[in-house]
């Protein structure tokens, strides 16, 4: 056939999708190791910072950040896995998972955590509420009101324990 006889792909060859197809919403970002950003990142999908990231980091479904990347800011996210170092806040809806190696400086709000040997933990977790989002905390600085907690008789707030925990490595075993 000639040149005006080729049948259309199907295809767009720029993008490897389907014509008309739009970019997946659960997408994957990366920051790469040596890569530097230096700002907020805000994703639909998933977070995996294998660089360094000074800001916050919101990621509707999940945040990694691999053994050798670091977070110097918040991360608000679904679910976080922390085989680096997060100096900052983790407010996860669903889980937290840090991992051998790793460090988080800040406090944990989560529904689930795990917390691997050799892993380091400094900061307050708070796992019996619910972590607020953006959106609520928009609400609350609108004027919405939420249920507060009421003050103890003579108007001092409670004193909060926090948690500091470190977890050593397990030095290995000889066989006697």
């Amino acid at each position: 056939m000639g040149i005006f006889g080729k049948k259309k792909s199907a295809v767009d060859s720029r993008t490897a999708q389907p014509r008309g197809a739009s970019a997946p919403t659960g997408a994957l970002s990366i920051i790469g190791a040596g890569m530097t950003v230096r700002g907020d990142l805000d994703a639909n999908g998933v977070v995996k910072i294998e660089g360094a990231v000074d800001g916050n980091v919101r990621a509707a479904a999940q945040v990694l950040v691999a053994k050798g990347g670091s977070v110097q800011g918040d991360v608000d996210t679904t679910e976080a896995v922390v085989g680096g170092t997060v100096s900052g806040a983790i407010r996860a809806r669903e889980r937290v998972e840090v991992q051998s190696g790793a460090s988080v400086h800040g406090d944990i709000t989560t529904r689930r955590i795990a917390v691997a040997e050799g892993g380091t933990l400094n900061g307050l977790i708070r796992m019996d509420e619910t972590p607020t989002t953006r959106d609520e905390r928009g609400a609350e600085s609108k004027g919405e009101a939420r249920p507060r907690p009421s003050l103890p008789s003579g108007g001092q707030r409670p004193s909060i324990p926090v948690a500091r925990i470190a977890v050593p490595p397990r030095a290995p075993t000889q066989p006697s």
